[in-house]
């Protein structure tokens, strides 16, 4: 079986919960993954491809979800600029220099199944770790934003449980060994049709015991997920935790994604096709942006307005 990879459009899961999803596609047993499993375009643009996407972003073939819609999107943003007003008020009350960024304390549960599997090492671990905090420092280019966040790992666990491991029971499992407030970022490392899902911070107050990102194990540094495997998913994922949207949010609309300086596109990319411009409005596509679709290697940046964004949302419903 072709292991064939794409990453799916933003979702709300059942009760209002907001969620991200990397969609894996026709999923081969993890254990067989190689470099060679992946056939693929660069540029998906076949009407069978829009499909799979369409599909991915709450379609008949994802269960328990739901898209974004313009009024939900409106609603988030209204209660967001309410709270930075109010800490602004209270800035006012209490003056002070408040910091820009944070340290974010991160928890790393492993999920393998009953006999050990899906097991990744220490090593990788803080590759993963390290991989975030030169993404999140713009690091990787000379155009990336500083977002001002840098994570420290606080601890690992190993569960060995194959409902678990392959992220079923996941509200269970997450409210059982979910650690830390609303500042620290819960990862669960799990073998399921996804690259990546990941909560949004202003659920965290409705459902605080399922807060995080669970990310497939095999796309951590090193691992079998191919052109999905230098842990760039847990970036993206983050950036989702942080508040912050796909760029193609919205599609081609001067809303977009929330934030000014991502140009708009029509659809997410997969692959790095330089020059792809989706979109009649101004700029092409943030093909390098964390938050599109592109394959790890094509990733290097976040930009000044999502590193605004994401600061205020951590002070809105983070900090």
């Amino acid at each position: 079986m072709t292991l064939q990879l794409r990453r799916s459009a933003a979702v709300l899961g059942p009760g209002a919960l907001l969620l991200t999803t990397l969609a894996l596609g026709s999923l081969a047993p993890a254990q067989a993954m190689t470099t060679g499993d992946v056939s693929r375009d660069c540029v998906v643009a076949d009407a069978h491809a829009h499909d799979e996407a369409a599909a991915a972003r709450g379609g008949k073939h994802v269960r328990d979800h739901r898209a974004i819609d313009t009024l939900e999107q409106e609603r988030i943003e209204r209660d967001f600029q309410r709270r930075l007003e109010q800490e602004s008020l209270e800035q006012e009350r209490r003056p002070g220099i408040r910091a820009v960024g944070a340290t974010v304390p991160v928890y790393v549960h492993v999920m393998r199944d009953a006999n050990g599997g899906g097991d990744v090492t220490d090593s990788q671990i803080a590759q993963q770790i390290a991989v975030m905090n030169t993404s999140f420092s713009g690091g990787k280019s000379a155009e990336a934003a500083d977002t001002g966040f840098q994570f420290t790992l606080a601890g690992v666990d190993r569960f060995n449980n194959t409902q678990w491991h392959q992220d079923k029971q996941s509200a269970t499992y997450r409210k059982q060994t979910r650690q830390g407030g609303a500042n620290a970022l819960n990862i669960w490392l799990v073998d399921f049709d996804y690259l990546g899902i990941a909560t949004f911070p202003w659920d965290y107050k409705r459902n605080p015991g399922i807060d995080g990102i669970r990310v497939q194990y095999t796309s951590l540094p090193g691992g079998a997920a191919a052109n999905y495997n230098l842990g760039e998913t847990a970036t993206h994922e983050a950036g989702h935790w942080f508040g912050l949207y796909h760029t193609f949010q919205g599609g081609c609309t001067s809303t977009n994604d929330e934030v000014g300086d991502t140009p708009a596109q029509s659809s997410s990319t997969t692959g790095c096709p330089e020059g792809r411009d989706s979109c009649t409005l101004p700029g092409l596509d943030p093909i390098h942006n964390f938050m599109d679709y592109s394959y790890d290697s094509c990733y290097t940046m976040f930009t000044a307005g999502q590193a605004t964004r994401s600061q205020q949302m951590w002070t809105a419903y983070r900090g």
